[in-house]
């Protein structure tokens, strides 16, 4: 991070294609990698279990989940896959929840990214651009170790597991586009409006009951099913229900229209992003 000591004029217009942000990423990317580690190691420093709890949390949630749902409510999911032991619940649950938690880490911390790092505002040349790849990154090191633990989980119940498991990194290719880009407008948003940090975490709360997580599209009424069809989660949830749990493949059509919506997206809030940066250094 030698380069960042070196004065800018923090008004200075910034660059807002989509090929300044591939450059920008491609430029600095040892520093989102050190950046990542830095946070993710961080965030268990001083406790005992160390990086062992990012392991463990999800483990907790699936044994707590599974104990909830087949014991207490005797939930089935009824509908697809033909199996429909009570473990399958909780599995097809945890899918949900890793999905959900993937967006809403990155989307609930947004606000907050500027705001936190002020220092590389006033003083230094560092793409603020960045904070939120970082932040994504933090959040992908999480969902890869739930991933690990839920996929252990399928062997465990199963006894195997489904070859197309392997399009998952595809499936969520989408929602961390389009992720990306909510974050980069929350991120600029939380610099001049405090409130936007309160308002999305009832937001999130709110997303996950109207995300098909605790139950399938099919047992939404069909008057409100376009409300939940609407929902950007809803199709990567389904969709990754149907690589890991049932074992169809993706639906190719679909991942495609949802990236390019989720590249337009992405540039959208990176261009607003890039245009509103000059204001942050007068209101921090």
């Amino acid at each position: 991070m030698n380069h960042s000591s070196i004065a800018v004029n923090p008004h200075a217009t910034q660059p807002t294609s989509l090929m300044a942000l591939g450059k920008s990423l491609w430029r600095n990317r040892q520093l989102i990698v050190q950046m990542t580690k830095r946070e993710v190691v961080g965030r268990y420093k001083g406790s005992i279990m160390g990086l062992a709890w990012s392991f463990f949390n999800p483990v907790f949630m699936l044994v707590v989940y599974t104990f909830v749902f087949s014991e207490i409510f005797k939930s089935r999911w009824g509908g697809v896959g033909g199996d429909d032991s009570k473990t399958q619940f909780a599995v097809v649950l945890f899918v949900g929840m890793i999905v959900l938690s993937l967006f809403s880490e990155v989307v609930n911390r947004a606000p907050g990214l500027i705001l936190s790092n002020a220092n590389y505002v006033k003083k230094v040349v560092f793409p603020l651009e960045i904070l939120v790849v970082i932040a994504m990154g933090v959040a992908l090191f999480h969902s890869l170790i739930s991933l690990g633990v839920l996929l252990a989980a399928f062997m465990l119940f199963n006894g195997y597991l489904h070859w197309t498991a392997i399009f998952t990194p595809l499936v969520l290719l989408p929602l961390v586009i389009v992720t990306l880009g909510i974050s980069w407008v929350l991120a600029s948003l939380g610099v001049f409006l405090r409130d936007v940090g309160q308002t999305i975490g009832i937001i999130t709360t709110v997303l996950m009951f109207l995300s098909p997580v605790f139950y399938p599209v099919t047992a939404v009424p069909e008057k409100f099913r376009p409300f939940i069809m609407a929902n950007p989660l809803t199709f990567i949830i389904e969709q990754a229900r149907e690589v890991l749990i049932w074992g169809h493949l993706p639906n190719w059509t679909g991942l495609g229209i949802y990236i390019i919506a989720a590249t337009v997206t992405a540039w959208a809030g990176y261009a607003l992003f890039q245009k509103t940066r000059k204001g942050f250094a007068d209101v921090l």
